[in-house]
């Protein structure tokens, strides 16, 4: 079961559950599980077995979510969560304590950069932001004290494409691990852990769930980095709130997922970032659909680009598919199948013009997310990324006329039909 397609159908749920023969995914709605015996509770405390304690750790409808994303993904094991941001969260605390250092992209999606900007600096975690678009900014911000190097694929908004692989290959050079966020391009259109990334993130809630109806993150090891090398004293010093263990050098077989294993039983065990078994059963039924739709939005993102290209009420227009955009050689190495729906654009008028153009959509909704198999529209400067100052949005080139379009899978006529009437408008 190699493809994709397949996967998204089969992957984490090949056989049907024992005790119906459940052809579809069940649905366990249960906060704890029973055990055999004080041996068997024991063994599953003490990791001398894996298996269901507690929904909060694990469940068996999100167990079947994590092995399908980490197949998906080519990965070694995963981990779901609340929300994305959680994933985003959990994937540094994981690593990194107080006086140590991130090096990250500062083209983030707005909610990322204010927790690396403000939020983890709160805890001594500091995050050193850096433009992406030139590798060795990242280099040349590393130090001794550095955990890691994050950033996302396609960010967040203006569609930047990042050199995932020369990114890779400084962190490894630093003997560092480098961390995705791939909630833009999903497993569907790209799979960094092929092109140089350690540990990649989604936000469940856009493409991977893919229908506006449900809120999850999820993290995914690829368990092929070293975390014996002293470097990240969390993963490889004896955890005193787990029997000092080392999750690097105690777990025998199960050493290369010390990082995912470390992430249930640290972070999500204690701070209780759970995913609910709900969330997980529908973000299940996203992902069968999920190559199609990407294959559709990606199809109608950049004839929407394309059409904006040419409005005369249009200042410029961004999406990494559209020839001349300064991200098209990264998309055709990085993204090959497409590079999903998102686009971005100016109005000629500035923000008060942009304003216009969202309040007279119809078949595109005026919210806040972005991945629904429904067309979506945005003004980034006065709503996802308000609370970043002018400075801040002008750094991450977030400028007052910039328009989100999350284009969805409805027919292109209608969709075209429907911007060209909000631009006359304005």
């Amino acid at each position: 079961m190699s493809q994709l397609e397949t996967q998204c159908l089969h992957a984490g749920y090949e056989q049907a559950e024992a005790t119906t023969k459940s052809h579809a995914a069940p649905l366990y709605r249960t906060t704890s599980y029973r055990f055999d015996s004080a041996e068997h509770a024991n063994n599953l405390f003490t990791l001398k077995e894996l298996g269901n304690i507690y929904t909060r750790l694990m469940n068996p409808t999100t167990d079947i979510l994590e092995q399908r994303v980490a197949a998906l993904d080519g990965g070694a094991a995963a981990l779901a969560l609340a929300s994305g941001t959680s994933a985003a969260f959990y994937s540094i605390i994981n690593l990194a304590s107080k006086g140590d250092e991130i090096v990250s992209a500062n083209n983030l999606y707005g909610g990322t950069y204010t927790q690396f900007n403000d939020i983890l600096p709160s805890m001594g975690i500091t995050v050193k932001m850096v433009d992406p678009l030139n590798p060795e900014n990242f280099a040349a911000a590393i130090t001794d004290k550095t955990k890691a190097l994050f950033c996302e694929v396609v960010g967040n908004p203006l569609l930047d494409l990042v050199d995932l692989q020369a990114i890779g290959d400084i962190a490894h050079a630093h003997g560092l691990p480098l961390i995705v966020d791939a909630t833009f391009s999903t497993p569907a259109l790209c799979r960094p852990l092929e092109h140089g990334a350690d540990i990649v993130i989604h936000s469940l809630t856009k493409w991977l769930g893919g229908h506006g109806t449900v809120i999850g993150g999820i993290v995914v090891d690829s368990g092929k980095f070293d975390w014996t090398t002293g470097k990240h004293p969390l993963l490889s010093d004896p955890e005193p709130s787990y029997w000092n263990t080392s999750f690097a050098n105690d777990l025998g077989d199960l050493a290369p997922l010390a990082y995912i294993l470390r992430m249930r039983l640290i972070p999500l065990r204690n701070l209780g970032a759970c995913i609910s078994p709900d969330n997980s059963w529908q973000a299940i039924q996203g992902i069968e659909t999920l190559p199609l739709r990407m294959e559709r939005h990606s199809e109608n993102g950049l004839a929407v680009a394309k059409h904006l290209q040419n409005h005369a009420k249009v200042e410029w227009v961004r999406h990494p598919a559209l020839e001349g955009d300064s991200s098209y050689e990264l998309a055709q190495k990085y993204m090959p199948k497409g590079s999903g729906g998102m686009v971005v654009f100016g109005v000629k008028g500035g923000a008060e013009a942009g304003r216009t153009f969202i309040e007279k959509l119809q078949i595109f909704s005026h919210l806040a997310n972005v991945g629904d198999a429904r067309s979506l529209a945005i003004h980034p400067a006065s709503t996802t990324h308000s609370q970043l100052s002018e400075e801040q949005q002008l750094s991450a080139r977030i400028t007052p006329d910039l328009v989100r379009l999350s284009v969805g899978i409805e027919h292109i006529d209608d969709i075209l039909t429907d911007i060209d009437q909000a631009l006359a408008a304005v």
